[in-house]
């Protein structure tokens, strides 16, 4: 690692590769179920949330397999939280290191994006076995689905490189971005169908890239009866384009931002 300039795309391969394995083995570090937890806490959370909307409420979600239908969005929302809650302190909790070396600052908040597509990749085996339980069919359809993937990656690592940035010099930025999460947890068509909004409604909602993200692999993965955008659009193909070009422009104005910021970091943090 020495012998690799600090600038340069191998030491930050290298850097990376390091702080993801870092941050993986500390987070569950001391716990007697250790890995385990990455698996148990979204299905705690899908249990939950199951009996209270499908076995209470009696939620209907207008799709045969209801359970994969739930727990999917669970399992990609979890990404989302993941890698924009972890983002927040990230800079600043790697203050040592910043001082220390020179090095691209961005490997952090990607060390924290990668480490939540480990246990996204864990998660998403459970869903693969509650889509085999209910008898899912997969189609060429299913192609599409490392684009949504990607998409997603762009999304929750664009706003984590702002809300790093923003941390630095506002420390309220933590307790505001739950704040929005909450908001955000509940907008988005995640507990209940989006078709229970008004139509003025659900064409607002499905503009936010999660939404539209969680409805096309609902789409995709669990049943063909999940409403998408286009659906919500009357049919329109071409507004898929909106919340796509939505993450694009996120994660460039935020990966700027975070550029530009990133060489103060050390005085600042």
């Amino acid at each position: 690692m020495n012998s690799v300039k600090r600038t340069s795309p191998a030491y930050s391969l290298i850097l990376l590769r390091q702080l993801v394995k870092t941050d993986f083995k500390l987070r569950y570090q001391g716990s007697a179920l250790g890995y385990l937890w990455s698996l148990l806490k979204p299905l705690f959370l899908f249990g939950i949330l199951y009996i209270v909307f499908v076995e209470i409420v009696k939620v209907d979600y207008g799709v045969e397999n209801s359970g994969a239908y739930l727990l999917l969005g669970i399992v990609i929302w979890s990404f989302f939280s993941e890698v924009t809650g972890g983002s927040v302190t990230s800079i600043v909790g790697k203050g040592d290191l910043i001082r220390k070396l020179n090095f691209p600052k961005k490997v952090i908040v990607q060390a924290v994006t990668y480490s939540a597509l480990i246990n996204l990749a864990l998660n998403l085996f459970v869903v693969a076995v509650f889509l085999a339980i209910g008898g899912a069919s997969i189609s060429l359809e299913t192609l599409v689905l490392p684009l949504l993937f990607l998409q997603l990656f762009v999304l929750s690592l664009g706003i984590g490189y702002f809300l790093a940035t923003a941390y630095v010099k506002l420390r309220d930025v933590n307790y505001i971005w739950d704040v929005v999460m909450q908001a955000l947890f509940y907008l988005t068509p995640i507990l209940f169908p989006i078709t229970f909004a008004p139509l003025w409604a659900q064409k607002t909602l499905m503009l936010n890239p999660m939404a539209q993200i969680i409805q096309d692999m609902r789409y995709l993965l669990v049943s063909k009866d999940t409403a998408t955008i286009a659906d919500v659009f009357d049919g329109n193909e071409a507004i898929r384009i909106v919340p796509v070009v939505l993450t694009i422009l996120i994660f460039a104005v935020s990966s700027l931002y975070f550029s530009k910021k990133a060489k103060s970091f050390a005085e600042e943090i």
